[in-house]
């Protein structure tokens, strides 16, 4: 099915408002990076149609069959969870903050203790603590609470050109002219076998949209600033420059596997995209997912409902026989002249003190991850 572009969507983001005066019964919360994180998808409108931290009937419905109470498909609960014993029960607003600095209100309609437990085998498929998402859900409070968000200043997680709202994003593509539009998702600094993926969308599609994920990620993860200047090089090097839009998307990581992958896809139709390139163990995490579960999970729902293409890939390796990238689709050699390529084993290298091989990452961006890592 091919999916023309629609640029003619309306602004979601949230309009600023004045803080007015503090009330009696206000509350001020720091929040959390996570926080900020899904405070900064809704106000940009990256979330919408979810536009606040979901209720109780939106986030039952969302946990027991990934819609919310509307029916409209939806994989991830978006709450403002606080403990209950910091939230009075007379708080009638909550004023959450950043570093001191007031950035939205929530004028506060409902409450409720979640069931914690559930949430994460039912979005996660673990109650393992083990798992880093479910660490943070069970972290994060006891207590729930949603209502009327008011922003008075746009959290931003990144400062530079790469930062485009939804809005500004689908203005950028209509400026290029482009129909159609492939997102790819990433977390991790772009190795050869990313750029493979790259390369055969953009034989397929007018452009490619670079969304690298800014928000919140593992300790062990590579920072957000190494990732950028590793993208910018190899951009600038390896790729048509009139192709690729390199642009952050500052939503936190929750490794929640095909759910997440579902949420990656539904929100860049908000930027957008046309198409989403799924590939192995799309936003999973350790062994808690299949190697072509999130995949599995598209199988499930319907395209028209979806609205946006997916694209799949199967894993990919470097034949030292073929002398490039490939997949057992394009390869004919046995499994003995493959090496495995994937961000895992390019932060084993590196923690290591080892020189990543050609055959792993460009010597851009080997050198810059060495630095990084010495």
């Amino acid at each position: 099915m091919s999916r023309a572009l629609i640029t003619s969507q309306v602004d979601r983001s949230a309009t600023l408002e004045p803080a007015g005066e503090i009330g009696p019964d206000s509350l001020a919360v720091e929040c959390s990076a996570r926080q900020l994180a899904d405070l900064e998808m809704l106000a940009t409108g990256a979330y919408a149609p979810v536009m606040t931290f979901m209720g109780q009937d939106d986030w039952r419905s969302c946990v027991e069959s990934m819609r919310l109470a509307d029916g409209t498909l939806w994989p991830i609960p978006i709450t403002l969870q606080l403990s209950a014993s910091a939230v009075p029960a007379s708080t009638s607003e909550i004023r959450l903050m950043s570093h001191g600095r007031h950035i939205a209100t929530l004028a506060v309609s409902e409450r409720f203790t979640p069931d914690l437990h559930r949430e994460a085998e039912m979005v996660y498929a673990t109650s393992s603590r083990e798992h880093p998402g479910v660490a943070a859900l069970y972290e994060a409070g006891d207590l729930v609470v949603s209502g009327r968000l008011s922003f008075h200043a746009l959290p931003r997680s990144f400062a530079g050109p790469e930062y485009l709202t939804p809005f500004e994003t689908r203005l950028a593509v209509e400026q290029r002219g482009w129909r159609t539009v492939v997102g790819f998702q990433t977390r991790n600094p772009v190795h050869r076998a990313h750029e493979y993926l790259h390369k055969v969308a953009l034989e397929l599609f007018d452009g490619l949209l670079l969304h690298p994920l800014v928000g919140e990620t593992k300790s062990d993860d590579i920072s957000a600033e190494v990732r950028m200047r590793v993208y910018k090089a190899l951009l600038d090097n390896y790729y048509p420059q009139e192709r690729v839009l390199l642009a952050v998307y500052p939503a936190a990581m929750r490794y929640a596997g095909p759910r997440e992958a579902l949420l990656h896809a539904l929100s860049r139709k908000n930027y957008g995209c046309t198409h989403f390139i799924v590939g192995r163990d799309h936003a999973g995490v350790g062994d808690f997912y299949g190697t072509y579960a999130a995949q599995e999970l598209f199988d499930k729902i319907d395209p028209d409902e979806l609205g946006i293409d997916i694209i799949r890939f199967e894993h990919s390796f470097y034949c030292t026989r073929c002398e490039h990238v490939a997949s057992k689709r394009t390869c004919p050699h046995d499994s003995s002249q493959h090496l495995a390529l994937s961000g895992t084993k390019v932060r084993s290298l590196l923690v290591e003190g080892e020189t990543l091989p050609a055959e792993f990452s460009r010597p851009e961006v080997a050198a810059i991850l060495a630095e990084e890592y010495r």
